[in-house]
């Protein structure tokens, strides 16, 4: 593998980049970590789930980043009253030749932002699930490709409980990361009062095509994980799964469920993803180590117990991170 060729076109494609923040930055005030992520599963084509209290510009940020990319966008906003129906689509009956033809939904796009998710019911979120695996829908007796690329970024409120439904193991699992989006500091708010206390449009200019991200993509396929880096990510997961061969007792009775083969597949691509976008063909530790949080939060289930002691699948993760032997 040619690392220095892979650096060129890295380098080469680190303009377009840098354009998708500078534009993404009109709307975006700080949340640097945020776009970051964005930008990974556009990359990578891994599905995100945003959590935050309201008001954190969740939305916007999704919003924001379709806007830069000039790619199909819908928005489905999640409510308790939602059919299956409402978000793939439906066969439609045309009593003049008395046949059924089909009547797509907005999830055939490139970007679907789920708004509020974890507001519709279980029929609702099962329904998302062949279009995130597979990305085609099946409509009848027949199956529909998606739109390539095709993204889900989906938003909840974490705190609110009335009129929510949690979401189902086997969809959590296939969002490639979970980002826990957090208040802005006090410089950053001052920016956003200074910002948008004032009438004022910011309009964000797409920069990038689906050829573009093609171009990505395969750039990414190029980028090296060298075989100690792997073994890092197979410690790390396995540590979830038995703490105690991994000499991490505390945690003995504390993890109900590991992470799954998924989980070791997204920590790869995320920190390969993460090493392009910071320029370089290569992936490290560090870039393992700056994803894994995002990758496993929502894949690790604790025991009550553990919840009684209020620990938090942040806290675990970085237990093993500062057990885990670097190499």
């Amino acid at each position: 593998m040619d690392l220095q060729k892979t650096t060129n076109q890295i380098a080469a494609q680190a303009e377009t980049l840098a354009k998708i923040r500078q534009e993404v930055n009109k709307v975006i005030v700080g949340q640097e970590k945020l776009i970051d992520r964005l930008i990974i599963g556009l990359i990578t084509g891994g599905h995100i789930l945003l959590e935050g209290v309201p008001g954190l510009a969740k939305t916007t940020a999704v919003k924001s980043l379709a806007d830069a990319l000039g790619l199909l966008f819908q928005r489905i906003s999640f409510t308790p009253d939602l059919l299956p129906a409402d978000v793939i689509g439906t066969m439609i009956y045309n009593p003049k030749d008395a046949t059924f033809a089909p009547k797509k939904g907005p999830v055939f796009t490139n970007l679907l932002l789920a708004d509020e998710i974890n507001r519709a019911p279980a029929k609702v979120q099962s329904a998302l699930l062949e279009a995130m695996q597979e990305h085609q829908v099946t409509l009848g007796d027949n199956t529909y490709k998606l739109p390539e690329p095709f993204l889900v970024m989906a938003t909840q409120n974490p705190i609110e409980q009335e009129g929510t439904y949690p979401l189902p193991e086997a969809q959590v699992d296939r969002f490639m990361l979970k980002c826990v989006i957090t208040y802005p500091s006090r410089d950053d708010e001052r920016r956003i009062m200074t910002r948008f206390t004032h009438k004022q449009t910011a309009t964000i200019e797409p920069v990038i095509t689906a050829d573009h991200v093609k171009d990505l993509r395969e750039t990414l396929e190029q980028v090296y994980c060298d075989e100690k880096v792997g073994d890092y990510i197979l410690d790390i997961v396995f540590a979830t799964r038995d703490p105690k061969a991994h000499k991490l007792d505390s945690l003995a009775g504390q993890i109900q469920m590991g992470a799954s083969p998924r989980a070791t597949l997204c920590l790869n691509l995320a920190a390969r993803a993460n090493a392009m976008i910071h320029g370089r063909a290569y992936a490290t530790p560090q870039d393992v180590k700056e994803i894994a949080h995002d990758v496993l939060r929502h894949r690790i289930m604790l025991t009550y117990e553990a919840e009684a002691e209020e620990l938090t699948t942040d806290s675990v993760i970085s237990t093993i991170l500062n057990t885990i032997p670097v190499p």
